[in-house]
């Protein structure tokens, strides 16, 4: 547990400091808070090498993968707080990868999977998990658009009006982010389908049905942008609601399984 809680301290300390400045005159601290969440991701990845990689096999129980899932989004967010404006969003994502690496012993499980004898079943996990980031920093996105959007209709100054970024900036981000995780999900669902025996076999049915689901929903956003010119709360809605189709896809039955029947 040292290192689990050294990397959460970290990440903690991180969030912290964004928190902080965002109700500063001076703001966030930045470059500091970002120093600190590198040295947290490096030590998150050494935490998931030790107990997701266990020979014979690869230990993907569920809190492993929400594991993986937090660190794939937070790297990505930082890379992106160089370009983009995402700056109240990390404290968002650097708490919750924080709490993660902390349960994440406390609620030990074993779910053996063993890739070199199926190398393209690598493929399939590989597009689900960077669809899974990908479409979570989108839903995240949303959420920022939809404070944005609630501060312009109120018209009331707000302790972080300084710290928010232009809603068309993050509108245009959303759009692209819904593009490139809706392809990703698309290559996982094609890939599925391939290197799977059964995607509607019983074991498989309910996360098949509810990804196809979420697929569809984030499908007519895109259609609907692109065609109907589609945008505002809509937009954010349906983002919202895919998100909760994806996330019971893949970790619905999982959890209840591993955590609920097994605890």
């Amino acid at each position: 547990m040292l290192l689990e809680l050294i990397c959460f301290v970290i990440y903690s300390l991180s969030a912290g400091i964004i928190v902080a400045g965002l109700f500063s005159i001076t703001g966030p601290k930045k470059p500091l808070a970002l120093i600190l969440a590198a040295m947290a991701l490096l030590i998150h990845i050494f935490i998931l090498w030790d107990t997701v990689i266990i020979l014979p096999g690869q230990n993907m129980s569920i809190m492993n993968v929400v594991s993986l899932v937090a660190w794939l989004i937070s790297m990505t967010m930082l890379f992106a707080s160089f370009k983009l404006p995402n700056t109240i969003l990390l404290p968002v994502v650097f708490g919750f990868t924080a709490v993660v690496v902390l349960l994440t012993p406390l609620l030990p499980d074993m779910h053996i999977m063993h890739y070199n004898i199926k190398p393209a079943l690598l493929i399939h996990i590989g597009f689900a998990l960077l669809a899974y980031a990908c479409l979570s920093i989108a839903f995240l996105y949303a959420m920022q658009l939809a404070y944005i959007n609630l501060r312009l209709k109120e018209k009331k100054a707000s302790l972080l009006h300084s710290s928010l970024p232009p809603l068309m900036a993050v509108e245009t981000i959303l759009f692209k982010l819904l593009f490139v995780g809706t392809i990703l999900l698309t290559l996982s669902l094609i890939s599925g389908f391939m290197f799977l025996e059964n995607m509607f076999g019983k074991e498989q049915a309910h996360k098949t049905v509810l990804s196809l689901i979420a697929w569809l929903i984030y499908s007519i956003i895109l259609f609907g942008h692109v065609q109907f010119g589609w945008r505002g709360k809509p937009v954010i809605t349906a983002t919202i609601v895919g998100s909760i189709f994806l996330t019971l896809a893949y970790f619905g039955s999982r959890f209840v399984r591993e955590v609920i029947i097994n605890s």
